[in-house]
């Protein structure tokens, strides 16, 4: 027989050598009685069997006859289990070699029915399965350990398969697969082509629905719920084309996948405009309770102005300064809302205080007759006037009025009401005294005061103290003019405002009617074309 000598069987010719020398080493120092026991050794050292037959004289180690005169082959390293089976049935006492070739077969015929698996070997030994050969890459090596796993009467798999990593099988195998896909996605065009034109109709037709504005809007009263009723409709015809769409080419999976995708960064998105989610919630809450008008006057938090309109996102205001104010829904809708045009009368109040000395029950009477002669004073309710407070030297009135603001300018009614009760008291002979200090000083500083002031009087200099002597004869001489130096000021100041106001343009101080240039402002706020749909609706039910 012709001997073949290369490296593996040269690795093979050391290792058996070793074992030999192992193997004669035992066989020396046991007795002789026990060398029978050294066949059970023999197999534990890799070595299965050594039989002289006749004239034959073999070693056969790991399946494989061997020459007398050829060396002894190594023995194969432990083999290296990547896998455990996958089969939970308990392994057969007694394994038959018809089972192991029957595994054998039926593994070589799935492998050669497999891209990249043909070049894989197979033995069975004891219903253990050992792969050798060569797979292009891991993943063909992984597929044809878990196929093995697979078959009933397999008990383990030992993987000895050479991943080659070459370019050419994994580049070829990568081809062949894009090319079917491009051929079966040619084939499928025609089908694509008729589900996009059904995607695309239905879309439409939800389009079209979504625009007849004037049939949700008889469906419902309110702009906002009828956008939105309108852009629910589109959207359920565009999410029913996509599901006749993708059922039509047979891909009704790709539906689950997009739809749990949309619901992931749908949470995402939902925490990131939550604010804005907020202000649409509100939008609709607020459109739905109408708690204001166009044009009414209200306070939202502090802020007062004069409604234009409320949008989607914001309500807005024109401020009694003429300027335009947004505030978020959200905040409107959980807001502080005062609307003074819902109920227009409305109430001011004032105080005037008069002398300790004088009735205060009288001074009302006089206030509250001087007042119901101004036209923008309500007769019901009527206006009345208490006693608040009494001071050091005065007693503190507090007047009650009561106007209608759509009528009348509320600053400038107070403003009117506080002049004319003020001039009615005190004509009345009532006195308005504002806060007195008394300082007392003995004559010889007065003297010395009046000393002072006629000395800077004969200089240059000028001094701007006066000293008003209150001894009992000046007090006296004044009483017998009848008149004091307050009341003759009080007489000036009156007959300047008299003659001042008796100018052409005095009406106008004198007029409380409200200022129609604000309105206007409103007015063409409202007329302005807006991108943004307006929600007020005087046809919807107001809270």
């Amino acid at each position: 027989m012709a001997t073949y000598f290369d490296h593996s069987m040269l690795r093979s010719f050391f290792k058996a050598c070793g074992q030999t020398l192992l193997l004669l080493s035992i066989v020396c120092t046991l007795p002789v009685h026990a060398a029978e026991e050294v066949t059970g050794i023999t197999p534990a050292l890799g070595v299965e069997s050594t039989e002289n037959e006749g004239a034959d004289d073999t070693v056969v180690s790991n399946g494989e006859v061997v020459e007398p005169a050829a060396v002894l082959p190594e023995a194969d390293p432990p083999p290296i289990i990547t896998g455990q089976s996958t089969n939970n049935a308990q392994i057969e006492t007694t394994p038959t070699p018809q089972k192991d070739n029957d595994i054998r077969q039926r593994i070589n015929g799935i492998f050669s029915e497999i891209e990249g698996l043909q070049a894989v070997n197979v033995s069975v030994t004891q219903g253990v399965v050992t792969l050798t050969g060569e797979t292009p890459n891991e993943k063909k090596a992984q597929q044809a350990i878990n196929l093995t796993n697979r078959l009933t009467d397999v008990v383990t798999v030992e993987d000895r398969i050479d991943r080659t990593l070459d370019v050419q099988d994994n580049v070829t195998t990568v081809y062949q697969g894009l090319m079917a896909q491009g051929k079966t996605l040619i084939k499928a065009l025609p089908l694509l082509l008729v589900g996009m034109v059904i995607f695309a109709l239905v879309t439409w037709l939800g389009s079209w629905l979504s625009n007849r504005k004037k049939m949700w809007q008889r469906l419902t009263p309110n702009p906002f719920v009828a956008e939105l009723l309108s852009q629910t409709v589109k959207v359920i015809f565009i999410i029913f084309g996509l599901i006749l769409a993708l059922s039509l080419i047979g891909a009704e999976t790709i539906l689950g996948t997009l739809l749990g995708g949309a619901g992931v960064i749908g949470i995402a998105v939902g925490f990131a405009v939550k604010d804005t989610i907020e202000n649409y919630i509100a939008s609709l809450m607020l459109s739905i309770r109408q708690p204001f008008r166009a044009r009414d006057h209200i306070v939202i938090n502090g802020q007062e102005g004069i409604v234009v309109r409320l949008t989607s996102r914001a309500t807005i205001l024109m401020t009694l300064d003429g300027n335009q104010l947004r505030i978020p829904n959200a905040e409107v809708f959980k807001g502080t809302i005062l609307n003074y045009t819902k109920n227009p009368e409305r109430r001011f109040t004032f105080e005037l205080g008069v002398d300790a000395n004088d009735d205060p029950l009288a001074a009302i009477k006089v206030g509250i007759d001087a007042i119901h002669t101004l036209d923008f004073v309500l007769e019901e309710p009527k206006a009345i006037a208490v006693i608040t407070n009494v001071g050091d030297s005065n007693i503190v009135l507090e007047f009650q009025v009561w106007v209608d603001q759509s009528q009348t300018d509320f600053s400038k009614a107070r403003s009117i009401a506080i002049r004319e009760t003020k001039h009615a008291l005190e004509n009345a002979g009532f006195t308005l005294p504002e806060p007195i200090y008394r300082l007392r000083f003995n004559s010889k500083l007065e003297r010395a005061f009046e000393h002072m002031q006629s000395s800077s009087g004969s200089s240059s200099a000028t001094s701007d103290m006066t000293i008003t002597p209150t001894t009992p004869e000046i007090v006296a001489k004044n009483l017998g003019d009848g008149m004091s130096v307050d009341d003759k000021d009080k007489q000036q100041a009156k007959a300047r405002a008299k003659h001042i106001l008796q100018g052409h343009d005095a009406k106008e101080i004198l007029d409380a009617r409200p200022n129609d240039k604000l309105m206007e402002k409103v007015e063409q706020e409202i007329a302005e074309s807006s991108d943004e749909t307006d929600l007020l609706n005087s046809n919807s039910p107001q809270e």
